[in-house]
């Protein structure tokens, strides 16, 4: 018997599918990728951002091919072949893009050496203190845990908005920052309807940079239809997903 994941609509739809199709001719970097993947989305996010010419290659986690699974032991996507070579974790893949893609513009990483250890920090807190929180609110089944989930959820996100300059986490410049940040702000709407999350109870400047960044070119073109999210998340909102996300939500581990 299959796992409960394994019935996931097979390809990208909307505006999603439209960058798919114009990405299919050979390149030296192939993308594998799941597109209802909210880590996926970081690293697509930042090849569509800077232009870097890729071949996006569908991956049903469940049913993997031999050639993925020899190149990536871990099974994981995102993941990349460059020139034979083989990569994966979205946040690695984003800053390898930024260092073998040197002319390919605009940057995700400032090029002053404090502003990046900077940037890296607030990386960090993202993968490190939301999204951990943002699944374990969509994972949690008891109304006072849901209740506790969204309160933590709501106080980290108040930490980071009273760093953002605005538009962006850094003024002008779109960092990986806010890429790292996105795929979630785009899913937040799953909080919203089954766990009484709202932008305006975070307050007026977190409402207006989710907006921004939802609304950025790049994440709309690597954003599927919502209604094949929602098939995914019910999964989540159960607790029966089996995804390697879930099993770390549930051990209590981030995962990148």
């Amino acid at each position: 018997m299959g796992t409960p994941d394994e019935q996931i609509h097979p390809v990208a739809t909307g505006h999603a599918a439209k960058t798919v199709e114009e990405h299919q001719g050979p390149q030296d970097l192939v993308f594998y990728a799941g597109w209802f993947c909210p880590y996926v989305q970081r690293s697509w996010i930042a090849l569509e951002e800077r232009g870097i010419p890729y071949q996006y290659k569908e991956v049903n986690p469940y049913k993997k091919e031999k050639h993925f699974l020899d190149i990536n032991p871990k099974g994981l996507v995102p993941a990349i072949e460059y020139k034979g070579k083989a990569l994966y974790e979205s946040l690695i893949l984003i800053e390898f893009f930024e260092e073998a893609f040197p002319d390919h513009e605009p940057h995700l990483l400032p090029k002053d050496p404090f502003d990046r250890a900077y940037v890296r920090l607030w990386i960090d807190y993202v993968a490190k203190q939301i999204v951990p929180v943002f699944m374990r609110t969509v994972m949690a089944q008891e109304a006072d845990k849901q209740k506790a989930g969204l309160e933590d959820f709501y106080k980290a996100l108040r930490t980071l908005t009273e760093k953002v300059k605005g538009p962006y986490f850094l003024g002008e410049q779109f960092s990986v920052v806010d890429v790292a940040l996105a795929p979630w702000i785009v899913r937040d709407y799953i909080l919203a309807e089954n766990r009484g999350y709202s932008r305006d109870a975070v307050g007026p400047a977190w409402k207006a940079y989710a907006e921004k960044l939802e609304s950025r070119e790049s994440v709309l073109k690597t954003k599927s239809d919502k209604e094949h999210y929602a098939e995914i998340y019910a999964r989540y909102l159960r607790d029966e997903a089996q995804s390697e996300a879930a099993k770390a939500i549930r051990a209590g581990r981030a995962f990148d």
